[in-house]
């Protein structure tokens, strides 16, 4: 696994969520509370989309947690210097491996 594969799954959730958010016109983050709190959908039918929505969500979560933890560790771990180094690495788009 490699921080552009992660990256590439935070881009395809956010694409997901952003269809939702035009279909619904409303923020994930407003929807998302809503949803935790136990609201049901107004219309039988949006029940799939509403649990494919808060789906995608909480993976996006997950990725961006991994991806930051991911981060914060080939720093720690002296395997790139810097931020400014990792970056360089990724505009270029080598394979930087992660742990899984």
């Amino acid at each position: 696994m490699t921080l552009d594969d992660v990256l590439r799954d935070i881009h395809a959730m956010r694409e997901d969520i952003l269809v939702f958010e035009r279909k619904y016109g409303i923020p994930t983050e407003i929807f998302y509370a809503a949803y935790q709190d136990g609201e049901e959908p107004a219309d039988s039918a949006w029940v799939l989309d509403w649990s494919q929505w808060a789906g995608s969500y909480e993976i996006l979560q997950e990725r961006l947690s991994w991806y930051r933890r991911s981060v914060e560790q080939l720093l720690h771990e002296a395997k790139v210097a810097s931020l400014s180094q990792l970056m360089e690495r990724t505009a270029r788009h080598e394979p930087v491996a992660i742990s899984a």
